[in-house]
């Protein structure tokens, strides 16, 4: 992201930019960046926009070679070609030869580093990943925002605010913006604001249903189940997240047990560090063998859901009874 700020500052812009990677929101706002820096707000001559996996690389050779109506360049978006991800040899051999005037700017969820695209994109422009921002990077991003609207919040209220939001950029984005017109009046932002105004995230409300099952409070989660209902969530869905949260339950368990520290256990489970110890303390409310057994279960019952033989509402219901109830010995640890 540096070598993108350093071309805008200096004005020495490459001709290729590929930006890629899961953090859609930093993806978006360098993308407007590129393109106030290197066009007029009023210019429509010399801006073209492709996206989707039909887009036809000799249209955009085509283009590419037209010189830019009174400007210094033409500009062309082309966005989830899926080039980067499977091959596209027309466009590979073109990139080395692009004209002076015509700037490139593609916007990908992924990039093969061992594909000739990626390879000459590298050579020719520059190639950026956006991946998601660690807990430290967006503690410092958030702190950074409430500065500029002289607002001030404890570590444990900014925990709590991330802790239903996830570390998805554009999502965090939203619901600042919703807690600072909700506490306009305030200097401080404290729990009771994030609880009020906050929604929880889908992902979140899965780890909250899944804490209700271990702690057997059987109305809370089938409350929460049907929450997720409401807003249209699939069940089969929400079942595979389920299984989803009992399998990081399971591996973080086993990796405890191993003497992981807490950075390698986010690493490999897939979730932000900060959420390391709470989701530790929730999986210290089932045994390693429920664990499995629930595991084991869910995916039986998604199995008999694609297969007809129950329906996916249902079996869902009968999972979050079956593990909420008081039926088995929790052990800790």
């Amino acid at each position: 992201m540096k070598t993108i700020d350093e071309d805008i500052r200096t004005g020495q812009f490459k001709n290729i930019y590929l930006l890629y990677g899961s953090e859609n929101y930093l993806k978006q706002q360098y993308r407007q960046k590129l393109q106030n820096a290197l066009a007029a707000p009023d210019d429509t001559m010399n801006i073209s926009r492709f996206e989707g996996s039909k887009i036809n690389p000799a249209t955009i050779i085509d283009l590419a070679e037209t010189l830019p109506f009174f400007a210094d360049y033409r500009l062309i978006f082309i966005d989830g070609s899926g080039f980067f991800k499977n091959k596209c040899d027309e466009l590979a051999d073109y990139l080395p030869v692009l004209p002076s005037t015509t700037i490139l700017i593609f916007t990908e969820e992924e990039a093969d580093k061992r594909g000739r695209m990626y390879k000459a994109a590298g050579k020719a422009g520059r190639a950026v990943e956006f991946a998601r921002q660690n807990e430290q990077l967006l503690t410092r991003w958030i702190l950074g925002r409430l500065k500029k609207e002289e607002k001030k919040i404890t570590q444990s209220v900014l925990s709590l605010f991330l802790s239903k939001t996830g570390t998805d950029m554009g999502t965090i984005d939203r619901e600042l913006e919703k807690l600072l017109c909700y506490t306009l009046e305030k200097y401080v932002i404290e729990a009771a604001d994030v609880e009020a105004i906050c929604t929880t995230q889908v992902s979140n409300q899965i780890f909250e249903m899944v804490g209700a099952i271990g702690r057997r409070e059987q109305k809370r989660a089938l409350a929460l189940y049907y929450d997720l209902l409401a807003l249209k969530e699939a069940p089969l869905r929400i079942l595979y997240l389920i299984n989803r949260q009992f399998r990081i339950l399971l591996d973080l368990k086993s990796m405890k047990q191993a003497g992981l520290d807490a950075k390698a256990m986010a690493a490999t489970a897939g979730i932000p560090p900060f959420a390391v110890s709470r989701t530790l303390t929730q999986a210290g409310r089932f045994t390693k063998q429920e664990l499995i057994q629930a595991l084991n279960d869910g995916t039986a019952l998604e199995t008999d859901c694609k297969t007809g033989k129950m329906s996916d509402q249902i079996a869902v219901e009968l999972f979050i009874v079956q593990y909420s109830g008081n039926k088995t010995v929790v052990q800790t640890g």
